[in-house]
């Protein structure tokens, strides 16, 4: 029986690369995937980029509220990705509970494995409902660690807004590499600049 697999981390950790990757070592051995990510996020429009620069063309943008079991088997028949193997999913945390469930469905009743990368929490060290429903329901979880910039490991996301950090704000702002960027920090660094903003998150 296929699984739902949840691969989380802090930005920059290697999520968009891995699947990258991933996708790669499918087609090499001749085996169909398709690749879905969250329509919400606008970064590279319809292409997984990774930091390297490996990209990968977006087979499904899924907006909210729609069903994503229906899309990948329209989308599966249209490309003739038949038999689908699998099923790889970018920015997993900006999707509905409801699609978390449907690529459950997806694995579970249609025996294909779906492979989700995404955040664990936002910059306000919140969970997001799609990863919390991830947590739920998958059946194997895997860390992908990165840095600090003090060379601990990284465990939160940082916004910054003009190169300043920030602790309040909506739940999604897209990096857009100008007013908005993301740090990955440790728990201690990540409250020191909460500190230095005068805006407790934590404590």
């Amino acid at each position: 029986m296929a699984k739902l697999h949840f691969k989380y981390g802090a930005m920059n950790s290697g999520k968009s690369d891995t699947l990258i990757k991933t996708a790669y070592n499918y087609a090499e051995r001749g085996l169909a995937t398709l690749t879905v990510k969250a329509a919400i996020d606008t970064k590279g429009e319809d292409w997984v980029i990774a930091r390297g620069g490996a990209r990968r063309r977006v087979d499904v943008l899924a907006a909210s509220g729609e069903d994503l079991r229906e899309r990948i088997r329209e989308t599966a028949d249209r490309l003739d990705l038949r038999p689908l193997h699998c099923v790889l999913v970018d920015e997993a945390q900006f999707l509905d509970r409801e699609q978390i469930d449907q690529l459950f469905l997806v694995a579970k009743s249609e025996d294909i494995s779906v492979i989700c990368y995404g955040l664990r929490t936002d910059f306000l060290a919140r969970v997001f409902p799609g990863s919390q429903r991830l947590f739920e329901l998958a059946d194997n979880f895997e860390k992908l660690p990165t840095m600090c910039r003090c060379g601990s490991q990284a465990e939160f996301n940082c916004r910054l807004v003009g190169g300043v950090h920030v602790f309040r704000g909506e739940q999604v702002a897209i990096d857009d590499g100008s007013e908005v960027s993301y740090e990955s920090l440790c728990g201690s660094c990540f409250l020191r600049e909460q500190e230095a903003a005068g805006d407790p998150v934590i404590g």
